[in-house]
């Protein structure tokens, strides 16, 4: 069942059961009222017949039976008795048999003063009436023919109106359900026409303001992620590819020279060793790649715990110096860094290890001197580190792509490297909820200073 079919019924459903509630208390209330109005036209009949009987010398029991044959005002089906005080029966008029009058009800209409029932099709009234000589019981009855003609009517016109109110709210509800629900059938509509091929298109988000105009807004900007998302993907595998390509078209070909021709130990030796070089080259490339991929996965698949960054760091200099003994890094702590919370952050060791030796290792690469400074300090809510050094710099037309992956700066020719690590590492400090900002000078040196949220 659709929404629109499901909001129909519902509208159907409230009105329904408001029109019922409506039209059957009109209904009840007429009921009553038609009762009442009839009961006090009863009583004031059987007033005027006992006033003529009791109070009025003149008229004899003769009189009034012939009177009342004959008068035009008599209710349907009438019958009028008047009880004496010792419950004998003084006066009758009408289809006596139609009521039963006994003891114990002549009792209750002098206890009660009145007492209304209801016997087959009449309704009968019994109440005490005070004359000039004393007082009677009269029991009155008679059958309310037009009244119950009229409540059928009302009872016809209330249906009629319940049902014809339920058609046009049908009508209603369907017209407007599939009014309210058009903007959705055309974000429908829309999103059918987007494929992965046309991730640029993007849906009308109208007046900006309801909530059909916020659901399209969000689903742009989920485009505008897939399409960047599928851009990168793509960038990604072509220059995964060609820097795989790479050392592997190297290692082909050294290989296939070396066996057109017999070679002395000493170059098959040389060959070994560049296939070798080759192959750490690809090895590294491979780790970081794997790397790259890690710092992608969600949270809750990564080691979170705390951490202390200074004591990470110096494990990180420790183990980069061990390959690069030529590499001089200095670490400086700020002195007012002197409660270890300010020091602790949680985060998943192992990437805040690869963030920190990927930025050790580019300050050292690049500087001439292969010199590193790093500076501890405290920052609003965090720490902030910052490496310092005086290498080749980074063109400032260029600053802008350089977390882009596999992008290497123009003045980088020279050095060996993928473009992976400054990429690595911003997608390790977003994840980490940290920041990173990068200042440089060509031929004067670069500052990246990155920030993360501590304990304390």
């Amino acid at each position: 069942m659709n929404i629109r079919t499901k909001l129909t019924l519902r509208f159907i459903a409230i009105t329904a059961i408001i029109l019922i509630s409506g039209l059957l208390m009109i209904y009840i209330f007429s009921a009553a009222y038609r009762q009442d109005e009839f009961y006090t036209r009863l009583q004031n009949k059987a007033i005027n017949t006992a006033t003529l009987f009791i109070d009025v010398d003149e008229v004899n029991t003769a009189l009034l039976t012939k009177i009342e044959k004959d008068n035009p005002i008599n209710l349907p089906s009438e019958t009028i008795l008047i009880y004496n005080a010792k419950d004998s029966l003084l006066f009758a008029t009408g289809a006596v048999q139609a009521v039963t009058v006994t003891d114990s009800m002549l009792s209750a209409v002098r206890t009660e003063d009145e007492i209304r029932s209801l016997e087959g099709e009449h309704e009968v009234l019994g109440f005490v009436f005070t004359g000039k000589r004393g007082k009677f019981v009269i029991i009155a009855a008679a059958i309310d023919i037009y009244g119950h003609k009229k409540l059928k009517n009302l009872l016809i016109i209330l249906m009629s109106v319940f049902g014809v109110s339920v058609i046009v709210v049908t009508i209603t509800a369907w017209l407007y359900a599939g009014k309210a629900l058009q903007p959705i059938a055309n974000v429908v509509n829309q999103v059918s026409k987007i494929s992965i091929s046309s991730l640029d298109k993007r849906l009308d988000e109208g007046n900006g303001s309801d909530e059909i105009a916020k659901l399209s807004h969000t689903f742009n900007d989920m485009l505008i992620r897939l399409e960047s998302s599928f851009l990168t993907q793509k960038n990604f595998i072509a220059n995964a590819s060609h820097e795989l390509r790479t050392p592997l078209t190297s290692i082909t070909g050294q290989l296939e020279v070396t066996l057109l021709n017999e070679r002395s130990p000493e170059k098959y030796k040389q060959v070994i060793l560049s296939v070798l070089e080759d192959i750490k080259s690809l090895n590294l490339l491979s780790n970081k790649l794997l790397l790259l991929a890690q710092s992608s996965m969600e949270e809750r698949e990564r080691k979170m715990q705390p951490i202390r960054i200074d004591e990470v760091i110096w494990q990180a200099k420790e183990e980069l110096l061990k390959y690069q003994e030529q590499y001089i890094v200095n670490v400086n702590l700020d002195e007012t860094l002197d409660d270890e919370q300010h020091l602790t952050i949680i985060a998943d060791e192992q990437l805040i290890k690869t963030a920190v030796t990927n930025m050790m290792e580019n300050s050292c690469k690049y500087a001439d001197d292969h010199r590193c400074e790093i500076n501890i300090s405290p920052s609003k809510g965090g720490v902030k580190i910052t490496f310092v050094d005086n290498g080749i710099g980074i063109p400032h037309d260029e600053l802008q792509k350089i977390f882009e992956p596999f992008f290497r700066g123009s003045n980088t020719l020279g050095y060996r490297g993928h473009g992976i690590g400054l990429s690595m590492v911003r997608r390790i400090l977003l994840l980490h909820k940290g920041s990173i900002a990068i200042a440089s000078e060509v031929n004067k040196g670069t500052t990246i200073a990155i920030t993360l949220p501590c304990i304390g």
